[in-house]
């Protein structure tokens, strides 16, 4: 038996080194595939590696919540193109602005009224016992602000009536636009300033940003910039106590006082229109309009609050920003520059000579550059509709780019320097001086008279509510929601400043 167990491990053994050498002689067969079977595996490998690298690339992280959904919108969705697109319009000129012409009767016996020393020779004109010109003089640029103002002594009112007799009215014009001029030093340096810009582009665009520190002050807005800027804005705005005034309730009365005195309530004031755009907001609504990035912009302004940091959006958009002090010289400005007032009136002429004219604010630099410029031709002359605009610039991250410029080119529609925007007898006459202006067509001989025909154009704003419509406005009735008559912003557009004669005080533009 000891031999039969014997003889069976003997022969398992044998099996076990059959196999063995069949195994053995199996890998040496096939060792020669190896080197290629590695190389294909790490060509894979890497290519593999490569795509997930992409996807990371590609994809949005993996942490993105709906916290910071928003912040993907923007970048993805609100991109701001770099050309203002085709639009199918001149930027550069009005509609049917050949069609009107500034019709004061000055007459060039009037015209040539100016001695050598521009002091002006008695002139042939009409006599009235009742009546009296004043010539306003006082602070900054009230001689072009206001020009001759004719009044009957009956009433006095800070703004002069829109509503006096048409041959007064011209004689407004015929001084405002034709006989106030600036001296020859001032003259001089600001048709140099702008030969310089024609020089540079054929076209350009002026801006008066009034961003400076004490007129943000003044507007009782808030831009966001945390108790460092109300802190600073708060301590200017102490310079006039009984400025702004909010009805704010509370039960410490110490507190209520510091508030009525210090502050307005800020969100109704952009609300109501009342509120300077900033300068990233001009650059978003003029690409908005069809400015692209090549377009060069002279910018008149002071000292803007925030410096280069406010400026950076406005200068990420239009590269090609000037001011005076960058296209004249140290030597050449000197003369002026110890002059707030001399300045303003060398930022006066180039942008009453640009071919389009763009304000952030509503003030009076603005009204009388449109006034002028309404006068001698239509030339464009953009001013923000800002009590539409402003939900608009709130919301613009949750739109498409081309939804949002679609909305603001809807909204600007009569705040664009056209003709007829305005009804006749309505708004400020230094801004809408209507009686001076003519057609050329005989469709409105009737033109001059104050009382004429109310017009259907839909281009036409809402600038000339009545005093009574005005107050209607503040009290906030004129709705700013989707159930007032299917409107989702307010249909009326900025009113004017509660106080105007502390605004005159403290502006010199």
């Amino acid at each position: 038996m000891s031999t039969t167990k014997k003889k069976r491990h003997g022969d398992e053994f044998v099996a076990v080194q059959i196999l063995q050498s069949f195994v053995s002689s199996r890998r040496r067969r096939h060792h020669h595939f190896l080197p290629p079977l590695a190389a294909v595996s790490g060509c894979f490998l890497l290519l593999l590696l490569l795509l997930l690298a992409l996807l990371l690339f590609l994809c949005p992280p993996i942490n993105t919540s709906l916290n910071n959904g928003a912040n993907v919108e923007k970048d993805g969705i609100f991109r701001v193109p770099m050309s203002g697109g085709s639009l199918g319009q001149n930027l550069w000129t009005s509609n049917q602005y050949n069609s009107f012409y500034g019709c004061s009767n000055a007459s060039h016996g009037f015209l040539a009224s100016f001695n050598e020393k521009n002091r002006m020779k008695a002139a042939d004109t009409k006599n009235e016992p009742n009546r009296y010109l004043l010539i306003a003089t006082s602070g900054g640029l009230n001689q072009q602000r206001t020009g001759v103002q004719a009044v009957e002594l009956t009433k006095f009112d800070y703004r002069l009536s829109n509503r006096l007799d048409s041959d007064l009215q011209k004689l407004r014009c015929r001084v405002n636009y034709h006989a106030l001029r600036f001296t020859d030093p001032i003259h001089e340096m600001g048709i140099k300033l702008v030969e310089r810009m024609r020089a540079k582009s054929k076209h350009y665009v002026a801006l008066h940003l009034r961003f400076e520190p004490d007129m943000l002050a003044f507007s009782g807005c808030y831009y966001g910039g945390g108790h460092k800027e109300t802190k600073e804005l708060g301590a200017i705005r102490k310079r006039w106590k009984t400025l702004h005034v909010s009805r704010v309730e509370s039960s410490r009365p110490s507190y209520t006082y510091i508030i009525i005195l210090t502050m307005k309530n800020p969100q109704k004031e952009r609300r109501q229109g009342k509120c300077p755009l900033t300068p990233e907001e001009v650059g978003l609504m003029l690409r908005a309009l069809g400015f692209g990035n090549d377009v060069h912009i002279y910018v008149a302004s002071g000292q803007v609050y925030g410096g280069e940091d406010t400026l950076a959006p406005l200068k990420a958009l239009f590269p090609n920003l000037h001011t005076k002090e960058t296209i004249a010289s140290k030597e050449e400005i000197a003369p002026f520059s110890s002059f707030s007032s001399r300045m303003a009136a060398l930022d006066f002429i180039v942008c009453d000579e640009s071919d389009v004219f763009v304000a952030n604010n509503n003030g009076n630099m603005a009204k009388i550059l449109a006034g002028k410029r309404r006068y001698f031709g239509h030339k464009p002359t953009i001013r923000p509709n800002a009590k539409k605009l402003y939900r608009v610039f709130q919301d613009r991250d949750k739109m498409k780019w081309e939804e949002f410029a679609s909305v603001v080119r809807k909204f600007q529609v009569g705040f664009m320097g056209q003709p007829n925007e305005v009804r006749l007898g309505r708004g400020e006459f230094h801004q809408h001086p209507l009686s001076c202006i003519c057609e050329k067509s005989h469709l409105f001989q009737n033109r001059g008279k104050i009382d004429g025909e109310k017009s259907s154009n839909n281009d036409m704003n809402d600038e000339g509510l009545s005093e009574d419509e005005q107050d209607w406005a503040e009290t906030g009735y004129y709705g700013e929601d989707e159930n007032n008559g299917g409107r989702k912003y307010s249909d009326f557009a900025q009113m004017n400043s509660e106080q105007p004669e502390i605004e005159e005080m403290i502006s010199d533009r």
